[in-house]
């Protein structure tokens, strides 16, 4: 049998450039070369995507594009227009996925348990006085703000004093034009989730993490390497069915398809739980939680990505 033709298509304009490329050069350097004629496709920073005559060359396109531009729906309508199929979810489901402030509203709208938050948006920010006001009406210290519409915990801060909020808020204002301020969880766990699949999603084990910092910034992600990984998660076997469950269904009602890491965060004392958010295009590096869980619910990584390939031509 002749190989297929894959082209990993990484980089692109958005914040997580770098965090896309150690992605696809794990994806690239696990994938199966009896299987597959792999062609890698750099997107500079200045967003020069590859022509639809070079796509229509390959059998499929792995999106290996974290973030803005390549995560959110806009690369995945390319690709519909050129006609290639690719891996992971499509317009729709990487459109809501990537807004964080959609999302909750639609996990909301079904009883999925989200914590609760405020929108700011650019527009509205020059009367910031009634917006501030209205935030501490809502909400009580600590709270997190971050951008809207990016990742890999990109312009986040949390805010414990009420005279740090502006700066914040300022600070996420440059990454996006709506910020979300969000209610802090109490003594918060961090468990994830990987879904893979198309018309019948599948869940894999959970894991938590043990950030290095005070919550998982940018640096405890991807340059300390001080936070930890508990795969398989301790939480109670009833807690881990129930996530698994709800991780297989936000995955559904999103319109998702290929794969996703639906994020959930816990009260350590009450052990109450919120829906955190969905990532279309999870990590892929060699410490990333989507292959992890997989690996440790008996799926190797080579066999992951064969599973991906797959479901892409599927559909």
């Amino acid at each position: 049998m002749s190989k297929i033709k894959l082209a990993v298509l990484y980089g692109g304009k958005s914040s997580e450039h770098e965090v896309s490329i150690i992605s696809a050069q794990s994806v690239m350097e696990a994938l199966d070369k009896n299987k597959y004629e792999i062609t890698p496709l750099l997107v500079e920073k200045n967003g020069e995507w590859p022509s639809a005559e070079l796509l229509r060359k390959f059998d499929v396109v792995f999106p290996v594009t974290h973030g803005t531009f390549g995560e959110d729906g806009c690369l995945q309508g390319y690709l519909e227009l050129v006609g290639v199929p690719y891996i992971g979810c499509g317009v729709l489901g990487s459109a809501v996925g990537m807004d964080k402030i959609v999302q909750k509203q639609i996990l909301r709208s079904v009883g999925i348990s989200v914590v609760d938050w405020v929108e700011v948006r650019r527009g509205e920010w020059t009367n910031r006085e009634k917006l501030i006001k209205k935030i501490k009406s809502e909400l009580e210290l600590p709270v997190f703000v971050k951008p809207v519409n990016n990742g890999s915990s990109v312009g986040i801060s949390k805010v414990k004093d009420w005279g740090e909020l502006e700066v914040a808020i300022e600070e996420a204002f440059k990454f996006d034009r709506k910020v979300l301020v969000e209610r802090a969880v109490n003594k918060a766990r961090e468990i994830e989730c990987s879904v893979l699949g198309n018309d019948e999603p599948r869940a894999s084990v959970l894991g938590e993490i043990v950030p290095s910092n005070e919550f998982y910034d940018y640096n405890a992600k991807y340059l300390d390497g001080k936070s930890g990984l508990i795969i398989p998660s301790l939480l109670l076997e009833a807690i881990a069915v129930e996530l698994r469950q709800v991780a297989e269904k936000v995955f559904y009602i999103l319109n998702c398809r290929g794969m996703s890491r639906v994020d959930f965060l816990m009260n350590g004392e009450t052990g109450e739980w919120w829906l955190n958010e969905i990532n279309t295009i999870p990590g892929f590096t060699s410490i990333s939680m989507y292959p992890k869980l997989w690996e440790a619910s008996g799926l190797k990584y080579s066999e992951l990505l064969d599973e991906l390939v797959a479901l892409a031509l599927e559909k």
